[in-house]
């Protein structure tokens, strides 16, 4: 079985460099997720001619602004401009739902009284635990970083790939 990682962006918080936010595409034999979902991570799909709604799951590994600030434009643009259909899953460190409620309401008040097309779960990580998301296992350990982001370590399998 063939995944293949891409890297949409893999810039700081400041677009050193002219890179873009964290986002990284991760291409199964039948599934697509994001591993971050910084506010630049649409512009780097349509870049690339990446399909959103493609788009199985986002996987958070913290709850820094660059990492995780994407997600209500990718679910307001799923609502609205694509017109999403297909389930979408978002998981994240615990605290994501709260933090990504509070976000969304800074950015588009009102937002989160939408009601959306599309099943939207959002998924906190058990931590040190193997997490079946979207159809694929994502453990999360704590790592070495601001600690009020929750900042997480994913081993991520996907079609027997790690």
């Amino acid at each position: 079985m063939t995944v293949k990682v891409r890297f949409l962006g893999s810039g700081d918080a400041f677009g050193s460099g002219g890179r873009l936010h964290t986002c990284i595409l991760i291409d199964g034999e039948t599934k697509r997720y994001l591993v971050d979902c910084g506010p630049s991570a649409l512009s780097a799909m349509h870049r690339d001619g990446i399909d959103p709604n493609s788009i199985d799951a986002i996987l958070l590994t913290h709850l820094h602004g660059d990492h995780y600030g994407g997600v209500p434009f990718f679910t307001l643009a799923a609502q609205l401009m694509s017109r999403r259909e297909a389930p979408l899953t978002i998981a994240g460190p615990p605290g994501t739902a709260a933090r990504l409620d509070v976000l969304a309401e800074a950015l588009f008040p009102k937002m989160t009284e939408i009601k959306y097309r599309y099943e939207q779960n959002v998924i906190e990580y058990d931590l040190g635990v193997a997490n079946h998301i979207a159809g694929v296992v994502v453990t999360p350990y704590e790592a070495n970083h601001s600690p009020e982001s929750i900042p997480q370590a994913l081993r991520i399998e996907c079609d027997g790939k790690i």
